[in-house]
């Protein structure tokens, strides 16, 4: 059996909202720092940034209090990755945030790790 299964996308949707409550609940940097691969990237607008700083960054910064995931589409990879890519909107006081996100999975070690992931405006 392969680790890329008929219940691919809702495994994939269930990291992806793991990933946002840890951010919700101010966990972030802890899961960011446990999830991504060693060599996993963050593309923002004007940055690439690395697992550590990423992890930092989230232990440095106000938590989102909401969030939601709008028109999610999962994309197979061969046998051990995939891609969620969606719409996020999240919200902090009056501050709302939409953004595209398309985060890339890989099965190491028994588990689906981030080895990439990308954020850009809506």
């Amino acid at each position: 059996m392969t680790a890329i299964t008929d219940d691919l996308p809702a495994r994939l949707l269930h990291e992806e909202n793991a990933a946002w409550q840890a951010v919700v609940a101010g966990r972030g940097g802890e899961y960011f720092q446990r999830e991504m691969t060693d060599d996993a990237l963050m593309i923002l607008p004007g940055a690439i940034v690395t697992r550590d700083k990423v992890a930092a960054h989230f232990d440095d910064t106000a938590s989102w209090e909401n969030y939601g995931i709008r028109d999610p589409a999962i994309i197979r990879l061969g046998d051990h990755a995939g891609v969620v890519v969606y719409r996020a909107v999240t919200r902090r006081g009056a501050e709302v945030l939409e953004v595209n996100v398309s985060t890339t999975y890989v099965f190491v070690g028994g588990g689906w790790r981030v080895a990439a992931r990308q954020q850009t405006p809506a």
